[in-house]
Order: structure tokens, then sequence, then C-alpha cells
């Protein structure tokens, strides 16, 4: 049992601070041994791996990879499976990195503008940030004519939006979507 004290801190409570921290710790940071890393690194990187791989590239036992697996999951550090489409080959050759300003900093503007993008196919991902502008989108696009389309009706015109710059892709020198571990 853990003990602490409690304190009125602009309407938190200590108490409740600290109860999150250990939430955060306990559920969150989950420490990783090294055959566990070894597994998860061979799942990142192919999806199609047997049980029997996977167990021979991390030194477990196959039904001990079954386990893990379905640890991992319920954890949360394995999100889904996907299969990586090649964006060229689908006619996708516009990759934009769309920084955008809003009107105003409010809460209701930022949860209307993020759902908003959550929306949209187009957007591969969104991410706030520090700095002059307030979102970085990562848009993908078959041609500049569907990108302009896109950017105007779909940004340009939506009221939590002031201004929006774009930066576009010369040549992809490096993708993963393998992290680090």
């Amino acid at each position: 049992r853990y003990m602490c004290f409690i304190f009125d801190v602009k309407g938190l409570y200590l108490e409740h601070i600290f109860l999150i921290f250990l939430f955060l710790v306990t559920n969150v940071m989950h420490e990783l041994s090294r055959s566990e890393r070894r597994l998860l690194d061979a799942m990142q990187k192919d999806t199609t791996l047997s049980q029997i791989d996977l167990a021979e590239l991390s030194g477990k036992s196959r039904t001990s990879i079954w386990r893990l697996i379905r640890e991992f999951e319920e954890a949360g550090l394995i999100e889904g499976k996907v299969a990586l489409l090649n964006p060229k080959e689908l006619g996708l050759q516009i990759h934009v990195m769309l920084s955008v300003s809003m009107v105003k900093h409010t809460d209701r503007t930022r949860q209307e503008f993020e759902a908003h993008v959550q929306s949209l196919p187009e957007v591969m991902e969104c991410y706030s940030v520090s700095g002059d502008r307030d979102y970085v989108l990562l848009i993908i696009s078959k041609d500049m004519e569907s990108y302009n389309t896109f950017l105007n009706t779909q940004i340009l015109d939506h009221p939590s939006v002031h201004s929006a710059s774009s930066s576009f892709a010369l040549r992809r020198v490096k993708y993963t979507t393998a992290l680090p571990l």
C-alpha cells in the first residue's frame, strides 16, 4: 500500500497525481526482456512469421510465444496487424507535410479540427506541435490537382483554420514503421 499526503494544487489533489503516476508507471511503461524485444522486433518487421519462427528468433517456446503475444495485445503494446501498401503502385504520388495554424486556441476549436482530421483519408498522420504552427499533417494525394482541391475544401475552408503552409516531399529517403527496441 502506498502512503501519500493530500494537498490542493489547482483543483487536483496530490493523491490523484500520484495515482495517475502509478497508473502510467505500471500500465504504460512495460519493461521488456531481451527475448521479448527480439520477439516484438521480429513481429513489427514481418507479421507473416509463424509462431515457430518467432520462438526460434526470440529463444522461447512456441506456447510461451502465443501467451506473450496475447499479453502484449492486452497491454496495448501490439495495437494491430496490418498490410503496408505501396502508395506509388496505387497512384498516390504526392506526399505533403502541411503546417496548420488555428484561428484561436480553445479546447473546442482543437477538438473540432482534430475530429475533422480523423475523418479525412488523405491525412496519414497528424501532430499537435510547438512553434509557429499548431499542427503538422502528413498528407498523401494522387496528384497536385487532387491535393489543391483537398487543401482548399477540407483544410482551408474549415472554420478552425487560420492558415496553412505546404512542404512537398521530393523523394523518400527513409520510411519505416519499426520502432527502435
